[in-house]
């Protein structure tokens, strides 16, 4: 344990591809998660991170570890996707790279548990929606008045006939950003357009009304289909560590032992699952993350500012 201990020390001093060729335990835990599939998914790791001098820049065992949870869901990380991202943060420790999922990540996940007939996220315009069943919920639908975007929904069937919708006004959803997010509130303070809730409104308000669906009235259960969708949305906008999940956005720290907390946690039997988890050892909790502005020449392939990124 404490060999292990030194070299991770040794290595996280290192840039991201050093440590991929010196350090041959996370070349096979890849090969281990995705099989003859590893080479191009670290490939696409190194891509993401040479495209962005923040990530660059990260603490190189927080990027492996987002890297990793991505892998373990089977979501690519390349931007322009929109599945999955490894987004840089500023923290008392450094810059660190937290996981994010998109929301096209939500619904691959739910597609791939063939429990969800039907799921859906999108814009809500004015007159379109008129209120709420007292009884059963259900919302009451009414007809297109103007191009005003009042709020989104989120709806979702599943086979066996439950159906449950999620509305949220444009407020509500920026009341959540607000709270939720310290570099949307950061922005807001500052009157900066760096996080994504700023330049990619629309994404974050799908995401987040189609989160709190999911959360709330998805299936999750220990099956494996599910258990993923579970990770997910543990896992996201959080760095992840050996005990649980940091959220670098967010004040609220929180540690679990009850869901995976690190991607790395399915190990081989003959290598002590200590030894792997050593890719994250220190535990400092942060009261307050500053969110990373990208420079002017990386604003377009940043993925703090790409199109479809972070949702």
């Amino acid at each position: 344990m404490a060999n292990q201990k030194s070299l991770s020390e040794v290595h996280r001093n290192k840039s991201l591809s050093q440590v991929l060729k010196d350090d041959n335990r996370v070349g096979k835990r890849f090969e281990d998660i995705l099989g003859e599939n590893a080479a191009s998914f670290i490939g696409s790791l190194l891509s993401v991170v040479n495209a962005n001098s923040r990530l660059r820049e990260c603490e190189p065992y927080s990027v492996i570890n987002a890297a990793a949870m991505a892998a373990t869901l089977r979501l690519p990380i390349i931007n322009t996707l929109g599945f999955a991202y490894i987004v840089p943060y500023r923290t008392r420790d450094g810059l660190q790279a937290q996981f994010q999922i998109g929301w096209k990540g939500l619904v691959q996940l739910a597609q791939r548990s063939g429990q969800y007939k039907k799921i859906h996220a999108g814009k809500v315009y004015k007159g379109e929606i008129k209120g709420r069943h007292p009884i059963t919920g259900d919302l009451i639908c009414g007809d297109k008045e103007s191009d005003e975007i009042v709020g989104y929904v989120a709806y979702m069937e599943l086979n066996n006939g439950f159906n449950k919708a999620i509305y949220m006004s444009i407020d509500e959803i920026r009341e959540h950003g607000l709270k939720y997010s310290q570099s949307y509130a950061y922005d807001e303070r500052s009157k900066n357009r760096t996080s994504v809730w700023s330049t990619n409104f629309d994404a974050m308000a799908k995401k987040t009304v189609l989160k709190q669906l999911l959360s709330k009235y998805g299936i999750m259960s220990v099956d494996s289909n599910f258990t993923d969708m579970a990770r997910a949305l543990r896992a996201d906008q959080g760095v992840i560590q050996t005990n649980g999940y940091r959220y670098v956005d967010n004040s609220d720290n929180v540690k679990s032992d009850d869901l995976s907390s690190i991607a790395f946690e399915e190990l081989p039997e003959t290598v002590p699952a200590e030894e792997l988890h050593e890719f994250r050892d220190s535990d400092v909790d942060i009261e307050y993350e500053e969110p990373v502005e990208p420079p002017i020449d990386e604003q377009k392939d940043s993925p703090i500012n790409s199109e479809n990124e972070p949702v």
